[in-house]
C-alpha cells in the first residue's frame, strides 16, 4: 500500500470558529480544510471549538485526553492512503444529554465561547432534522418538544437553533457584532433555511432580537461533499496494522469539496489555496450534489438495504443497480438542474459511480437510510415535481419512494428486523400496522404526509399510480422484478 502521511501543525492556536455537531463528517471535512490552511499559511488564529449537541460525551472527553489530535485516513482505493493528523480543534464541549439523563454539561462554556468577541464564524453539521424545519414548507416546527422547550426556557437551550439565538442575544446585549452562521448540512438553500429557522425562533422570544438577526447576521449557503462512513471495528484494526492506534480516527474517501458563498462580514480564513471554492451563488452546485449524489445514495439505501445488501460498494457492484443510478442521474436528476455553462453532468455522474465503487470504504446503507423523511424532499421529490410540471415522468423516483415505504416497515425481504431511525418513525409504524395488508391504503397514507411529500406531487395521479405499482412489484417480485418492470417504462 502507498501511504502519504501529513502530521498536524506543531503549535496550538486561537479559537475563532465554533462548530456545532462534533461528528465524523466535521472531523473529516471542515477540520481537514482548516488544518490544510494552518499548515500552509502558518496562521493560527482560526482554531476551532467543536461542540457535540447529542449524546456522545465519550468522544468529547476522548479528544480532550488526546490533546485534541486525531487522524483522518483518506482512501483513494484499497491500495492508496493519505493519513492526515488533525490538530486544528482547540477545544471540545458537550451540551447534550449524558447517560444519566442530565443535559448541557458544558452549555455555559459553549455560550460563553459563542458570545466571545474572538468568535467570528459558527459552522454547523447537525443533520437536516437538527433545524426542525417542516420538509414540505420550510417553516419552523414550533410544536416540536425540543423547540417548545427552547421557547419556554431560551436561556437554557437544547437545540442548535436555541443555542444560536441565545448566543446572538448575548452579543446584541453586549453591543458586539454578530458571528457569521455557516450551515454545512445537506439542505437546499441551507444558509437561507438556517436563517429562517433562527429568525423564527428568535421572534418567539423577542421581535427586536429577530429584527436585529435579520438585518445584521450573515447566513451564507454552502455545499459540502465527502463520503465519510461510520467507523467499524474493521476500520480501526486496519489502521492499527498501519501503526495508527487512534480511537478517535475517521476514514473517508480521498475526494473532498467545499463550495461557499463569500459573505463573511467579520472575516474568514484565506482558504481558497487549500481547495475551498468561494462563489457568489452556491445553489447550482448544491442542487446538483443533492439530487445526483445524495439522491443516488438514497436509491441504493432503500432498494439495497431491504434486500440485505450492506454497503454502497456492494450495491453499486451490481450491474442492475449501477444501471439504475445512471438512468436516474442522467434522465431524471440532471434535466432539473440549471448549471453554469461548461458543467459536464455526464462526467459528474461517471465520477460519482467511480466514487461509489471505492472498495476501501464500508459505507453502510442503513446509515444513509436514516432520517429519510427529512432528506427525500430535497433529494428526490422537488426534482420529481419539476419534471411532472414539465409534462415528464419520474419512474426512478417513484420506485425509490416505494422502496422507502417498504423500508420503513423495519423488516427486510429475508425477515431480518432493523431499527427505522427517523423522527417520524412512530407514524410510519402506525401506518404499517393499520395498512400493512393493503398496499393501496398504505401508499396513500404515505403520500398524504404533506409535511414530507409536496401535495402537488402526491395529488398527481400518474405519479401516485407509479409509486403503487412499484411497491407491489417490490413486495411481490422483489428487487429484480421491480427493476425489470422499470426497464419497460
Amino acid at each position: 500500500m502507498t501511504i502519504t502521511h501529513f502530521p498536524a501543525a506543531a503549535r496550538r492556536g486561537q479559537v475563532s470558529i465554533v462548530h456545532l455537531g462534533l461528528g465524523a463528517f466535521h472531523r473529516a471535512h471542515q477540520a481537514v480544510f482548516l488544518e490544510r490552511f494552518r499548515q500552509r499559511s502558518g496562521d493560527r488564529t482560526w482554531g476551532v471549538s467543536s461542540a457535540n449537541l447529542r449524546s456522545n460525551v465519550a468522544l468529547v472527553d476522548a479528544l480532550r485526553e488526546a490533546g485534541y489530535r486525531y487522524h483522518v485516513a483518506e482512501y483513494a482505493d484499497s491500495d492508496t492512503l493519505t493519513l492526515r493528523e488533525i490538530g486544528v480543534i482547540e477545544e471540545t464541549l458537550f451540551s447534550g444529554r449524558d447517560a444519566s439523563g442530565h443535559w448541557g454539561r458544558d452549555i455555559e462554556a459553549l455560550l460563553g465561547r459563542l458570545a466571545a468577541p474572538e468568535t467570528r464564524i459558527v459552522t454547523l453539521t447537525v443533520t437536516e432534522k437538527g433545524y426542525f424545519l417542516n420538509p414540505a414548507n420550510g417553516e419552523l416546527i414550533t410544536e416540536d418538544p425540543m423547540v417548545a422547550a427552547d421557547i419556554a426556557h431560551p436561556q437554557d437551550p437544547r437545540t442548535a437553533l436555541g443555542i444560536l439565538v441565545e448566543a446572538l442575544a448575548r452579543r446584541q446585549a453586549a453591543g458586539r457584532a454578530p458571528f457569521t452562521v455557516l450551515c454545512c448540512d445537506n439542505m437546499p438553500d441551507n444558509g437561507r433555511r438556517t436563517r429562517t429557522a433562527v429568525i423564527q425562533l428568535a421572534a418567539c422570544r423577542d421581535e427586536s432580537l429577530a429584527a436585529w438577526i435579520e438585518h445584521e447576521v450573515a447566513f451564507p449557503c454552502s455545499m459540502v461533499d465527502r463520503i465519510v462512513p461510520a467507523m467499524t471495528e474493521a476500520d480501526f484494526k486496519r489502521l492499527e496494522t498501519l501503526g495508527v492506534s487512534d480511537p478517535n480516527a475517521v476514514v473517508s474517501e480521498a475526494f473532498i469539496q467545499w463550495v461557499i458563498e463569500d459573505d463573511f462580514p467579520q472575516g474568514r480564513p484565506d482558504w481558497q489555496s487549500d481547495g475551498v471554492e468561494m462563489v457568489a451563488d452556491v445553489a447550482p452546485f448544491e442542487t446538483m450534489k443533492l439530487r445526483m449524489l445524495n439522491g443516488s445514495h438514497s436509491l441504493l439505501a432503500y432498494l439495497g438495504a431491504s434486500e440485505g445488501v450492506e454497503t454502497v460498494f456492494e450495491a453499486v457492484s451490481r450491474n442492475d443497480l449501477r444501471a439504475l443510478l445512471r438512468r436516474y442521474m442522467l434522465d431524471e436528476a440532471a434535466p432539473t438542474l440549471a448549471m453554469p455553462e461548461g458543467t459536464d453532468v455526464v462526467a459528474y455522474a461517471d465520477s460519482l459511480l467511480e466514487r461509489f465503487a471505492n472498495d476501501s470504504l464500508r459505507h453502510r446503507l442503513h446509515q444513509i437510510a436514516m432520517d429519510g423523511s427529512q432528506k427525500l424532499p430535497q433529494r428526490w421529490l422537488l426534482g420529481a415535481l419539476a419534471r411532472l410540471e414539465a409534462g415528464q415522468s419520474a419512474p426512478c423516483v417513484a420506485l425509490g419512494l416505494a422502496a422507502w415505504i417498504r423500508y420503513t416497515a423495519g423488516r427486510d425481504s429475508q425477515g431480518h428486523v432493523y431499527k427505522v431511525d427517523d423522527p417520524l418513525g412512530k407514524r410510519f409504524a402506525e401506518f404499517h400496522e393499520r395498512h400493512g395488508q393493503d398496499p393501496d391504503a398504505l401508499v396513500s397514507a404515505f403520500l398524504a404526509m404533506d409535511d414530507v411529500v409536496p401535495p402537488a406531487l402526491a395529488n398527481h395521479s400518474d405519479f401516485a399510480a407509479a409509486v403503487l405499482d412499484a411497491y407491489r412489484s417490490l413486495t411481490k417480485q422483489g428487487l429484480a422484478g421491480a427493476l425489470n418492470a422499470l426497464e419497460r417504462t
